[in-house]
């Protein structure tokens, strides 16, 4: 039997429960999300780490580079030395000496089968292959940076749009009860009520911990904790605009295919390495000393020595290490390659599924909009219909329930779009600061690399530790 429920909302109700999206949310709201990325950009321990890796890396070329410089050695030697002589006739002599000596030895290669040719080349594609591990590592963090943000956003949205539900639901029950006071509805439409109370409270509090877990992890990425957050948008302008152009781009700027290609030629160098070792080597060496005696015994009490020496050596047989070293430069040469064309591959299938996932959420957003629209449009008409008694309370809740779970839909729907937007950027290779016009400098590690590749001496980093 239909009853008249005569439900009425006050003014102050009617506002709360107008639309909830992110862009709500946000409307008094002061950091954006390009000044997070630049944060993120700045302080991000893991991309900061990286950096560091890098600048290690760096080191490996003024390293090789030693191998063309000649190797100066200076010795001393001074001390004490207590001599007994037996001489023939059985008489005894004894003595203390001080001897010393100081010398200096120059050592300088001259062949040693391109070995170090070689090795210079090695390190510089090591250097090229981090710088690309570096801007791979940077689009990952940018894109966790995006992803905690959305979140955030997302999660602050869902929770106003609960409460805006358990306000609505107080109210139902508050008026159901008056109409039973008043003897107009039954126990049964005050139990339902109080039922989708309880549970419209539950959904609040799974909303307020998702929300709580979403902020600590914003925390861990961007270095603070999130103030109000502006409504972002997508970025497709700055991705290519067919699928094809963007498998593209990705096989030619991506820094995993890039940093692979690099790796390909650090293993293709390094068999020529290995084969140094089956090569003769020539050397020259220099050196000098004075050396001075106390002993009264002999002939002279210094001695000034100086010579300079070549020396070729010729391997003949090593018990086959350089042999096996080549062979297993050359099969590491080979994975190499097949890692390559694994990378391409994966690269691939990660730009076709961004590209649909980024797709996929234009439609799901226009379809949350078009349901949020229709739900709110039907709660509308069955709360005109429940006050004319052609409804009943649980017909309300249930339209309340549709309108709520439709406005989650659309948060959700808001946020997976801007995130896929950011994804096929990354998945293309240019989510970087250029790319995105972020108002920071842009991180160079050619900087560090030309401060360290021609340094003869010195401990202190460039950066002075």
């Amino acid at each position: 039997m239909l009853r008249r429920t005569g439900l009425r909302f006050t003014a102050p109700l009617l506002c709360l429960v107008a639309f909830v999206t992110l862009a709500d949310v946000a409307s008094c709201a002061a950091e954006s999300l390009p000044e997070v990325l630049v944060k993120a950009y700045q302080s991000n321990p893991q991309l900061n780490a990286d950096r560091a890796r890098q600048r290690g890396t760096d080191e490996n070329v003024p390293q090789a580079l030693a191998g063309y410089r000649p190797q100066i050695v200076a010795s001393l030697s001074a001390g004490l030395q207590a001599v007994r002589n037996l001489l023939p006739d059985n008489t005894v002599q004894s003595d203390t000496l001080r001897p010393w000596t100081i010398g200096v030895t120059v050592s300088q290669v001259l062949f040693n089968g391109f070995k170090t040719a070689n090795s210079v080349r090695v390190a510089e594609f090591q250097v090229q292959s981090g710088r690309e591990a570096l801007r791979n590592t940077g689009q990952g963090v940018l894109l966790d940076a995006v992803t905690a943000y959305m979140n955030v956003l997302a999660n602050q949205a869902l929770v106003e749009a609960q409460r805006t539900n358990v306000a609505v639901l107080r109210e139902i029950q508050a008026t159901t009860k008056k109409r039973l006071d008043a003897g107009d509805v039954t126990p049964t439409d005050t139990a339902q009520a109080e039922a989708r109370l309880s549970r419209g409270l539950a959904d609040l509090n799974a909303a307020e911990v998702v929300l709580a877990v979403s902020k600590a992890t914003y925390t861990q990425i961007i270095g603070e904790a999130p103030l109000q957050l502006v409504a972002a948008a997508p970025v497709d302008r700055l991705s290519p605009i067919a699928l094809a152009a963007a498998t593209e781009t990705a096989n030619h700027e991506h820094p995993a295919v890039l940093g692979a290609g690099f790796d390909v030629d650090v293993a293709t160098t390094t068999i020529k390495v290995a084969e140094s070792s089956l090569l003769p080597t020539v050397a020259v060496q220099a050196s000098a000393s004075r050396s001075k005696q106390s002993d009264q015994t002999l002939g002279t009490f210094g001695t000034d020595q100086a010579s300079i020496l070549g020396q070729i050596n010729v391997p003949i047989y090593d018990g086959g290490t350089a042999a096996s070293q080549t062979r297993q430069a050359k099969e590491v040469a080979s994975q190499s390659r097949m890692v390559l064309e694994q990378v391409r591959n994966q690269a691939k299938t990660a730009v076709v599924s961004a590209w649909v996932s980024n797709e996929g959420t234009k439609v799901a957003l226009t379809a949350a909009e078009s349901e949020v629209r229709a739900a709110d449009t039907a709660l509308q008409g069955v709360r005109r219909e429940a006050a004319g008694g052609q409804r009943t309370t649980i017909d309300v809740l249930n339209a309340q329930q549709d309108l709520t779970t439709a406005r989650s839909r659309l948060i959700q729907a808001q946020r997976d779009r801007v995130i896929a937007s950011y994804t096929l950027l990354s998945a293309v290779g240019r989510l970087d600061v250029h790319t995105l016009n972020l108002n920071t400098p842009d991180y160079l590690p050619e900087v560090h690399y030309h401060q360290v590749r021609d340094a003869w001496h010195g401990v202190r980093t460039p950066a002075g530790q």
